[in-house]
């Protein structure tokens, strides 16, 4: 499982340093692509494949479901760390994103997700506003 926020910053070149904790769950190997919000997810190969099962089951028919397939897979790209412990994020990915030097690396139960800071920051403040009413609205059980 993955969890935590971690702020680091990537460089002129699209490398950033994705911390130890989450490094090590991910594997050697693992896929970067394109998330919601405006944010990028990044899966290990085991979760990829059960998440490229769950897509390969929705109906071809809908074009809801083509939409979001094509734009989830066009922007996907395996990766593997340099020796530094960094990632080269491709640069349609760092548009998309619009990671420019400052992001946040958080974990996100089966995944990690990379986010430029000023969009982290806004997505929190607008969250924590709204924070328990979504809790109410999801959740059935007590912390």
């Amino acid at each position: 499982m993955f969890m935590g926020e971690y702020q680091h910053n990537i460089d002129d070149k699209g490398r950033m340093i994705i911390p130890a904790k989450l490094r090590d769950s991910l594997g050697s190997n693992f896929v970067l692509t394109r998330g919601l919000d405006q944010c990028l997810f990044v899966y290990p190969m085991d979760e990829w494949g059960l998440l490229e099962q769950k897509l390969k089951a929705l109906p071809l028919m809908k074009a809801d479901a083509r939409a979001f397939t094509r734009f989830f897979f066009s922007g996907a790209t395996e990766c593997e760390w340099d020796k530094q412990g960094r990632i080269n994020i491709p640069n349609h990915l760092r548009q998309y994103a619009h990671l420019d030097k400052e992001c946040m690396v958080i974990g996100v139960q089966n995944r990690v997700e990379i986010w430029s800071k000023d969009a982290w920051e806004q997505y929190v403040q607008q969250s924590e506003s709204t924070f328990n009413e979504i809790a109410e609205t999801l959740v059935d059980f007590n912390f």
